[in-house]
């Protein structure tokens, strides 16, 4: 595939100062740069993961997403073009400031400006976490996975997945339509949730250790009105993982264990059984919504389903 991980976030916000309370002190984030208006964050040896910034409206300023090679990018911008879609490059002034040696970028259906990237900068300084952490798992897998909230399904998956050549890993369509795709081994990278709204939905960040994830949990409740949903456990990915309010109004997913996939191999199918084997209760809906999706874990345990493996296992004793 052409493009390989999600590569940086930019988000906008009207409180900075606060933001970077909640990216250090509870995501465990490294602030590396800031001023009056704009602030941005490490999670590994990469020089900036997220950027938050005053200068946007919008919680979405742009997504990057990174390509292995030059060749790549100029196939990326081929397709964009074919599809009568309009590509800019960036100037070397912007390639800059997002720490890379050369970028393209354009907006999808939604207007949400897509920046498609080569040769990231790479620092040697060590990664310093906000909050005492094992670290992130990232590399070839990227920063996470975003989700974007969506009134136009129909729109955004021939986008994303004939033009941009991402592929689906699997899809729902109730209680809510819902479109996962992959761009690695990473079970997905992007997905898409139809609302009446557009936006971000939320990020996923993946630690290294369940126990970073518990121990964020913990702090995370101390605050009131900070978790949007309680631990549990996906269907799809088997991420162990609960949900916080960010500054901005969106969700960060905090979670480990996630799924890999053999990319190869993998069919695109329906899961139809909800989105949780347990837990993941949407403190932000409505009662009857939220009972729509208790509902559906309550059906998967009274069948006894739920994951094939252990991955908080597989981690403490090594194997794959």
């Amino acid at each position: 595939m052409d493009i390989s991980s999600l590569g940086y976030v930019a988000v906008g916000t009207d409180r900075l100062a606060e933001w970077t309370d909640y990216a250090t002190g509870l995501i465990g984030l490294q602030r590396v740069d800031g001023s009056r208006v704009q602030t941005a964050f490490r999670m590994d040896d990469r020089k900036q993961r997220l950027v938050v910034s005053t200068e946007v409206s919008d919680d979405i300023a742009f997504i990057g997403w990174e390509v292995p090679s030059p060749d790549a990018l100029e196939r990326v911008a081929a397709r964009l073009d074919d599809a009568g879609i309009a590509v800019h490059a960036a100037p070397r002034a912007v390639c800059g400031q997002r720490f890379v040696g050369r970028m393209i970028w354009c907006h999808d259906p939604e207007g949400n400006r897509l920046e498609f990237f080569c040769e990231p900068e790479i620092t040697d300084d060590p990664f310093v976490p906000g909050r005492a952490i094992s670290g992130f798992k990232t590399g070839p897998f990227g920063m996470g996975h975003a989700v974007l909230k969506t009134p136009n399904v129909e729109a955004l998956v021939p986008f994303y997945r004939d033009i941009l050549g991402f592929r689906v890993s699997d899809y729902a369509l109730s209680p809510i339509p819902l479109f996962f795709f992959h761009v690695n081994e990473r079970h997905h990278s992007f997905a898409m949730v139809g609302t009446d709204v557009r936006g971000l939905h939320h990020l996923m960040l993946e630690y290294c250790s369940l126990d970073d994830v518990g121990q964020g949990y913990d702090l995370a409740q101390l605050e009131e009105g900070r978790i949007s949903q309680t631990l549990g456990r996906h269907t799809n990915d088997y991420m162990t993982s609960y949900y916080t309010h960010t500054p901005s109004g969106f969700f960060i997913e905090s979670g480990h264990g996630g799924r890999l996939i053999d990319m190869d191999a993998w069919e695109p199918h329906e899961t139809d059984c909800g989105p949780s084997f347990w837990g993941h209760e949407r403190l932000y809906l409505t009662d009857e919504q939220r009972d729509a999706f208790r509902d559906m874990r309550l059906a998967l345990a009274r069948d006894g389903k739920r994951a094939p493996d252990c991955p908080w296992l597989r981690s403490v004793t090594g194997s794959r």
